[in-house]
C-alpha cells in the first residue's frame, strides 16, 4: 500500500460526518389559539349546570377554537415543510368540539329535566316588564299575572343572612323565609334598597320547612303571588312572593 493511499484513508476517517439537515418550522398561531379556546370552552359544562342561557353565551368560545383548529390543521397539511403544530391543532379541535356540542347537550339535558312535574318554568327575565310596559306604568307583566296563584319553578341566589356561632364555630342559619335574587352581585354586594323589585322574590317555606344559608344556585318551586300594590305603598318591599314547597 502506498503512502498516498494511507494518508487518503486517514483523511476519510478524520473527516467530520455530514450534519443532518435541520430546518426550523414555526408553530402555527392558529393551533395555539385553538388549544387555548378549546380549554376555555370546557367552561360550558360548568355553565350548563346553572342555565342553558349561560351556556349559549359561552358557546362562541369553543366555536372560535373549533374554526381556528380546522383552519390551522388545513394550513399545516398544505405546508408541512413551513409550519408545525398539527397535534396541537387536533387537541384544540377535540376540546373545542367537546365544549361546544357536549356542553350544549349537557345544558339541554339539565334544562329539560330540572323542572319538577306540576311546575311552570319562569325566570327573573320574565318578571321584568318591558320598556313599553314600564312607560305605561305596568308593574307586573301580563304573562306573569297569568301565573299568579300557580305553581312555578325559578332559579336564583339567596341573599346572605346572618350566621350564629356556637362555641366559636359558625353554624348555618335555618330560614323559613328569605329573598331570592337574580345573581351573585345582588346576592353578595350592595344595598338591598338598590335591588330592583323584579330582581327579587320573597320566598316563604311551606309548613315547617326551612332553608340553609347558601351561596350556590337554588332551584325553588312553589305558588307565585304578585302584589304590585306593594311597590306603590312601600318602595323596596318585594312585589313577588313565592310560597315554596320545593327547594334544591
Amino acid at each position: 500500500m502506498s503512502t498516498t493511499e494511507v494518508f487518503s484513508d486517514r483523511d476519510e476517517v478524520l473527516q467530520d460526518p455530514p450534519a443532518e439537515d435541520f430546518e426550523y418550522r414555526p408553530l402555527s398561531s392558529g393551533a395555539i389559539a385553538s388549544s387555548i379556546f378549546g380549554v376555555l370552552g370546557l367552561l360550558t359544562f360548568a355553565a350548563g349546570g346553572d342555565s342553558l342561557q349561560s351556556t349559549l353565551m359561552l358557546c362562541p368560545i369553543p366555536l372560535i377554537g373549533l374554526i381556528s383548529g380546522i383552519k390551522a390543521l388545513a394550513g399545516i397539511r398544505s405546508m408541512p415543510d413551513q409550519v408545525s403544530g398539527s397535534k396541537l391543532a387536533l387537541v384544540g379541535i377535540v376540546f373545542s368540539a367537546t365544549g361546544l356540542f357536549g356542553g350544549l347537550g349537557y345544558a339541554g339535558f339539565v334544562h329539560a329535566t330540572e323542572v319538577p312535574d306540576g311546575y311552570l318554568r319562569t325566570s327573573f327575565v320574565e318578571l321584568r316588564p318591558d320598556e313599553v310596559e314600564m312607560r305605561k306604568g305596568i308593574v307586573v307583566p301580563e304573562d306573569v299575572r297569568q301565573l299568579d296563584g300557580q305553581r312555578v319553578f325559578i332559579k336564583g341566589f339567596m341573599r346572605p343572612g346572618t350566621t350564629v356561632t356556637r362555641e366559636g364555630t359558625p353554624v348555618r342559619r335555618h330560614a323559613g323565609r328569605f329573598l331570592l335574587v337574580r345573581d351573585n352581585n345582588e346576592c353578595c354586594f350592595g344595598d338591598q334598597s338598590k335591588v330592583k323589585y323584579y330582581d327579587q322574590v320573597l320566598v316563604t317555606m311551606a309548613g315547617s320547612k326551612t332553608a340553609d344559608d347558601s351561596r350556590s344556585l337554588l332551584r325553588v318551586g312553589g305558588t307565585l303571588r304578585s302584589m304590585p300594590e306593594n311597590l306603590r305603598q312601600n318602595e323596596g318591599y318585594p312585589v313577588y312572593l313565592l310560597e315554596a314547597d320545593y327547594l334544591q
